[in-house]
């Protein structure tokens, strides 16, 4: 027993030794793992670094891959008043201009749509303009809406009605159809209806519905920029989704020039509502000269119709506006609706 005592003592001694230096491996490889496992966290928390080799080790560069998991930032809803709005306008009209310059402009715009970049718009709004045989008016009223448009903050649409044939041109009826293929693309608080030879002269004229239909054109150069009657109701208006549907629309059976915009007027008027402009230094247009189209002549019958009005509004309009689409192109300024509308 004397002999054993001390052997025995060695190895216990030995044993905790070999305890004391596995535990402190332990310990720091520990410390070890959990430092690169914070760094790993902020790492992919961060950015994503890809190694991009060159020709020699000196090439070799590090590029920050933004994570794709971290999102933007939501958008604030865009000031009332825009702070971009310029006012008076000086517009121009040069024969050179071409379309491709009103696309290299207006690059924001997508398939005829935009929305502001920097904020959510307040309101929805889908300009529609019939057109036939008119394409040098267009591309002027392109060159100079898109901007109007955009410092207005506003998203919108610009819908193109297009009347195929050689048939009575029917100004009316291509707006109901503008606003119901309109309505298929997406559900537009505000309808601007908008002839394509008047120009907006200053961007204050605000492109957005009110509580009462819009009359926007108060004066225009060709009438001194005077009101061209009482009651005036034509060349541009706005009307939200539900007043436009509440009269029932334009009617369909205008065709030649005159007489739909008074028509729509009185069934305005019928619905109790009152049409409000805003103020006559600011609702100004520049109107493109032009000589009366042929197979658009002035309709004859327009007084005889008006006087119909209060009798037959409930069934002609937008719940009997029949039509054929035969296409329907997006374009990058604009979309184009090519449509059959009949004949008188």
């Amino acid at each position: 027993m004397g002999v054993c005592s001390p052997v025995c003592k060695g190895l216990r001694r030995a044993k905790y030794l070999v305890l004391l230096l596995v535990s402190l491996s332990v310990l720091v490889w520990v410390g070890t793992f959990s430092g690169e496992v914070v760094k790993s966290f902020q790492v992919s928390h961060a950015t994503t670094q890809t190694l991009v080799k060159g020709d020699s080790l000196a090439d070799k560069l590090w590029t920050v891959v933004p994570d794709p998991t971290q999102t933007e930032p939501p958008k604030e809803e865009c000031p009332q008043e825009s702070p971009l709005l310029q006012g008076a306008l000086k517009l121009s009209f040069e024969p050179s201009l071409k379309l491709q310059d009103v696309e290299r402009e207006n690059k924001g715009v997508a398939k005829g749509v935009y929305k502001p970049p920097d904020c959510i718009a307040r309101e929805s709004v889908a300009i529609l303009i019939p057109h036939r045989s008119r394409e040098r008016h267009l591309l002027y009223l392109m060159h100079h809406l898109h901007p109007f448009l955009q410092r207005q903050q506003l998203h919108y649409a610009i819908y193109v009605i297009q009347q195929a044939g050689d048939a009575t041109f029917n100004r009316a009826k291509l707006l109901n159809v503008g606003y119901l293929e309109a309505l298929k693309d997406y559900n537009w608080d505000c309808f601007i209806f908008h002839d394509v030879d008047l120009v907006p002269e200053n961007d204050r004229n605000l492109y957005r519905c009110d509580n009462q239909p819009k009359h926007l054109v108060v004066g225009r150069n060709a009438t001194g920029y005077k009101l061209r009657y009482k009651g005036y109701f034509g060349g541009v208006t706005a009307l939200t989704r539900d007043q436009f549907r509440q009269v029932n629309g334009f009617s369909n059976t205008y065709w030649g020039w005159g007489g739909e915009d008074d028509d729509l007027r009185i069934r305005v008027q019928m619905q109790k509502m009152e049409i409000v402009r805003p103020p006559a230094d600011v609702a100004r247009y520049t109107m493109v000269f032009h000589k009366r189209d042929a197979g658009n002549e002035v309709n004859k019958d327009r007084m005889k119709l008006l006087v119909q009005t209060s009798q037959v509004w409930r069934k002609d309009g937008l719940n009997s506006c029949s039509y054929e689409t035969l296409s329907v192109e997006r374009k990058p300024l604009y979309v184009n609706v090519t449509v059959d509308i009949g004949k008188p």
